[in-house]
């Protein structure tokens, strides 16, 4: 049976990683030695382009990998696990690489091409809100839940828009903001940008 064929069938032909049944096609996974369906996955055009660098990643279609992750297809594990580090700087993959679980050779596989090294080669503190957006001096955000602000004796409300932060530049966590006049400090787990 060639690689195609093969990849259709275990595939039930739709793609490995997002379930999109249009437009599939073979992806080897690199690096390759030989080419058969254990070195490769079935993909759609949208997953391939991504994957290739060809279009920019977005992050929203990649939440697809949060069940292609658990696939018992090397490949497919190679693959979740490649594309969960290039997304990184949201909250989300993280959480999901922290749960995926990989036998040595398929993690030595996966690290082949080092897609785990280009967040981490960087020292910047990046600040990103509740939902994984990065923020920037001078932001307005609001507040996720009531916060109890110790020392001022108030409670800043759900909703609260908090104008022209500041951020704590050797803590990814901290932010700095006025609430009712107070200068507080504040979790960026609990904000979100607006």
């Amino acid at each position: 049976m060639d690689v195609n064929n093969a990849l259709i069938e275990r595939s039930n032909n739709q793609c490995e990683l997002c379930t999109s049944t249009e437009n599939l096609t073979v992806y080897t996974v690199p690096p390759v030695e030989e080419n058969n369906a254990d070195k490769a996955v079935f993909v759609c055009q949208h997953c391939k382009e991504q994957i290739e660098g060809n279009k920019d990643m977005e992050p929203n279609h990649w939440r697809c990998l949060n069940d292609s992750m658990w696939s018992q297809v090397p490949a497919v594990q190679v693959m979740a696990w490649r594309l969960l580090n290039r997304l990184k700087e949201h909250v989300w993959p993280q959480d999901l690489l922290d749960m995926l679980y990989m036998d040595d050779q398929t993690l030595e596989w996966a690290r082949a091409t080092n897609e785990d090294q280009t967040n981490e080669t960087s020292d910047e503190v990046k600040h990103l809100d509740s939902n994984g957006a990065l923020l920037s001096d001078g932001d307005t955000v609001t507040l996720v839940k009531d916060l109890n602000v110790k020392g001022a004796g108030f409670t800043a409300k759900r909703g609260t828009a908090v104008r022209n932060i500041s951020l704590v530049h050797d803590n990814a966590e901290h932010i700095e903001g006025k609430v009712n006049g107070q200068h507080i400090v504040i979790l960026t787990k609990f904000v979100k940008k607006q």
